[in-house]
């Protein structure tokens, strides 16, 4: 697990990008539910964890799904030494979420790994 100071990038290779991966983790993958977003976590073969971030239309216009894509990177970004090698996430988010203090989204995302384990 890289430490909190050096690993701050969301690259390619951190992404969730194909529609079959995540179907995958949807149906295989534990469901998380927070106050903010549902999170799917399933195991990966691989050395690292990979996010995927989904925005129907039901939580706002485009404007709100982006902003909420962009925080919950940002989230991750920042988070991800906490996050366990080896494992896909897939977050949904809720429509709450564009309009949620960056420390409630925090908490959330820090509680998430010990209710999914």
């Amino acid at each position: 697990m890289p430490d909190e100071a050096t690993d701050r990038t969301f690259s390619k290779s951190d992404r969730i990008l194909k529609r079959g991966t995540f179907r995958r983790v949807y149906d295989s993958g534990k469901k998380v539910r927070a106050r903010f977003f549902t999170a799917f976590i399933l195991p990966n073969s691989q050395d690292h964890s990979r996010l995927g971030i989904t925005a129907t239309r039901k939580t706002g216009n485009s404007v709100e799904r982006n902003r909420s894509r962009r925080r919950v990177r940002e989230l991750y970004r920042r988070n991800k030494w906490r996050v366990p090698s080896g494992v896909d996430i897939v977050i949904n988010v809720k429509d709450n979420l564009a309009r949620a203090e960056y420390d409630e989204l925090a908490r959330d995302f820090a509680a998430l790994w010990e209710r999914g384990r």
